[in-house]
């Protein structure tokens, strides 16, 4: 099944200041995650964000935080964002059945937030170059937990061209950069 731009949520799960420095490749996985936020502003795709225990792990990175919209990041301390009480709410208030999941840890909180996702009804995407992990061993395995258990596992170009569904439009030349970044 494709993505589409009408019935997608981008969820970026995690992307924390004391977090993001031990996690493998870091500048990349964030890199990715920028490119699908502002992918995500140019098709009109809601974005929300999650921050594990913020007292503990700080904000969101500031490399992103200025790209998130407003009001869009939802404190958690639950590992899966959808045992949080009202996040499935908030989701189900949105009217989209696709989640997109970028974030930290793909072992732990990522995981659990697709699976718990995808056990409330909604398809899930994970975009494998938009998750990180401290090891890139527990990334792998993370990932491959989710593929059998029926999440899609996708990369961000796919999702952006996904999203843009054709190469004649507006919204795809205002895609094209973050594709060729």
């Amino acid at each position: 099944m494709l993505l589409s731009a009408e019935s997608s949520v981008l969820l970026v799960v995690d992307a924390q200041q004391r977090l993001a420095p031990a996690i493998h490749d870091v500048d990349r996985v964030v890199r990715t995650m920028g490119k699908l936020i502002d992918g995500a502003a140019v098709v009109g795709v809601p974005v929300v964000a999650t921050e594990h225990y913020s007292r503990g792990l700080g904000h969101t990175v500031a490399e992103l935080t200025d790209r998130l919209p407003a009001g869009c990041v939802i404190e958690k301390l639950h590992f899966s964002a959808a045992h949080e009480p009202g996040f499935i709410d908030r989701l189900n208030a949105l009217g989209r059945n696709q989640i997109v999941v970028t974030g930290m840890e793909a072992h732990v909180c990522v995981l659990q937030s697709a699976l718990g996702l995808r056990g409330a009804g909604f398809q899930i995407f994970v975009v494998a170059d938009a998750v990180g992990s401290r090891l890139p061993a527990n990334r792998d395995l993370g990932l491959d937990r989710l593929r059998a258990n029926g999440v899609d596992i996708v990369s961000a170009e796919m999702v952006l061209f996904e999203w843009a569904y054709r190469g004649d439009t507006p919204q795809f030349r205002d895609l094209l950069p973050l594709i060729k970044e």
